[in-house]
């Protein structure tokens, strides 16, 4: 079986200024600098047969190159906080691609998580109590004039997640140029 997921690897200069966001804000555990990425889709557990099918599904989209710009931060989990992430700036190019993303994995027999496609890196995992609630809302406040980008989106990821005891190894299983 293979934990998988589909998703934009960032340019390095925007992965270094997603690390100086991260290091402003109180986080016990931060992703590190080379697992941060912007999930398309999260497939889950597939069987080898199974993700030879989504990898070719995936080869066939058509998209064209796009550019992307990430903005202001948040935090997912109400009132217990559970990740912390870096926003994106609003882009119907990348919902557009998001949404193709999904169709071909899920024609495929994938079955994408039914969430509702909220773009965004996230920069923190946290365990309940784990973080300060009403110190880590106020560094994401003024966490809001954060941006990094734009950059060019020419390409999106098939990933295969290794799960650890203290944090995932992120393996790239394939790569899909835009254009």
């Amino acid at each position: 079986m293979i934990r998988a997921f589909v998703a934009i690897d960032l340019p390095g200069e925007i992965r270094a200024r997603l690390v100086l966001l991260q290091d402003l804000l109180p986080l016990p555990r931060q992703v590190p600098e080379e697992n941060l990425h912007l999930t398309l889709a999260f497939l889950g557990e597939l069987a080898e047969p199974l993700a030879e099918d989504v990898h070719h599904a995936l080869g066939a989209i058509r998209a064209a190159p796009f550019a992307l710009t990430l903005r202001g931060a948040g935090i997912f989990g109400g009132a217990e906080a559970r990740s912390v992430h870096a926003g994106v700036a609003p882009a119907p190019a990348l919902d557009h691609l998001a949404r193709k993303v999904a169709t071909a994995a899920g024609r495929a027999g994938a079955r994408p998580a039914g969430r509702r496609f909220i773009p965004h890196v996230t920069l923190a995992r946290l365990r309940p109590g784990e973080a300060d609630p009403l110190r880590l809302e106020r560094a994401v406040a003024a966490a809001q004039g954060f941006v990094a980008g734009p950059f060019a989106v020419t390409a999106f990821v098939l990933y295969r997640s290794h799960l650890g005891a203290d944090r995932a190894h992120h393996e790239e299983l394939a790569r899909y140029r835009l254009g």
